[in-house]
């Protein structure tokens, strides 16, 4: 079992990876919650029909359904919730279990933040995505109709268990989307293809729950650094936007990330930032990881500009992070046409 510390003072807590991790949730509450009597364990029916749904957490405990996937990060999902802690009458010392990927993380541990004005909550995280990333750094929130996650909090877990096992039963799609955030870490710590060829899936997690946990470390709060882990999200989060309103099944979160890194390796070249090679890098990564690494034809330039403009990283102006020769920077006051001809050049690519 590999065991990765989150160090935040008072807040540190540790992110448990390898098989049978979710076997480890009765201790952890006992070690991090000791005046615990009660934990609302929140999933989703489609979950808790799992085969490796044995979770014990030690005390009384009471399993509160909620929708699967995006369709639980909203504010009717948010408010039913809480409204089932109260009847449930947790206190403060009692603690909210988020059993899922990182939808449903998101939406437990906003509520865990909101409800008595902040409990203890436990991830026991079931995707790739909330393994490598949603469940860890205690950034929380739902979705508004004008974009991703434009009301959450910060609201650090008491712990994170990473069951591998877990992984094996998910569908081929969903585990290839977890690469989207796996290729993300690859890029900021400057591996290759060709590394990315001979790593396991367990080292290639590792790697990037190690790089959360060490830029989570330092930046608690997002007020620098730590928005480098947005690389890629930036269109990302535009094109979820736009295809949510569709279909909430159109488009994977990180396959819209994959996409993302690609259009930020092209809008890089573009204002000379990086050369030809990076961007032929960033397309190899993505294909050795069986990423998507074009832009849809069906989503507009102009939607995803509208987007863009109200995602919760931008200030007013159009920011990315892009890839530099002095290494990864947040970019701002970049133009919107230059934004816009890169968007329409990258479509046209083959």
């Amino acid at each position: 079992m590999n065991r990765v510390t989150v160090a935040l003072g008072e807040r540190s807590y540790e992110v448990v990876l390898g098989s049978g991790a979710r076997f480890e949730l009765a201790g952890l509450i006992r070690a991090r919650a000791p005046k615990a009597r009660v934990a609302a364990i929140v999933t989703s029916a489609s979950l808790r029909a799992r085969d490796w749904f044995e979770i014990e957490t030690g005390i009384a405990q009471h399993v509160i359904e909620v929708p699967d996937g995006e369709h639980a990060k909203d504010f009717a999902s948010l408010a039913s919730l809480c409204e089932q802690l109260a009847r449930l009458a947790l206190s403060r010392d009692d603690v909210v279990v988020g059993v899922g990927g990182g939808a449903l993380t998101d939406l437990a541990g906003l509520a865990a933040a909101l409800y008595l004005r902040g409990i203890g909550v436990v991830h026991v995280a079931t995707t790739l995505v909330g393994q490598v990333d949603a469940a860890i750094g205690g950034k929380t929130a739902v979705n508004l109709e004008s974009g991703k996650n434009l009301v959450g909090a910060f609201h650090q877990p008491l712990g994170v268990l990473c069951d591998t096992d877990v992984l094996v039963t998910l569908p081929g799609r969903e585990r290839r989307a977890g690469l989207g955030e796996v290729a993300k870490c690859w890029l900021l710590e400057g591996r290759d293809a060709r590394s990315a060829a001979d790593a396991s899936l367990e080292e290639m997690t590792e790697l990037s729950v190690r790089l959360k946990a060490r830029i989570v470390e330092a930046d608690e709060m997002e007020g620098g650094q730590r928005a480098l882990l947005n690389y890629g999200h930036t269109l990302a989060h535009a094109l979820e936007a736009v295809t949510l309103r569709r279909d909430v099944d159109e488009l994977r979160h990180g396959e819209a990330v994959a996409i993302g890194l690609a259009f930020a390796a092209r809008l890089a070249r573009e204002l000379g930032r990086v050369d030809d090679g990076v961007v032929a890098a960033h397309d190899a990564l993505l294909t050795a990881l069986g990423l998507p690494s074009r832009l849809p034809a069906n989503v507009s330039t102009p939607d995803l500009l509208e987007a863009m403009s109200h995602d919760k990283k931008a200030h007013h102006d159009l920011t990315f992070v892009l890839a530099g020769n002095a290494g990864f920077k947040v970019v701002g006051n970049i133009d919107a046409l230059t934004v816009a001809a890169v968007l329409d050049q990258f479509r046209g690519e083959t």
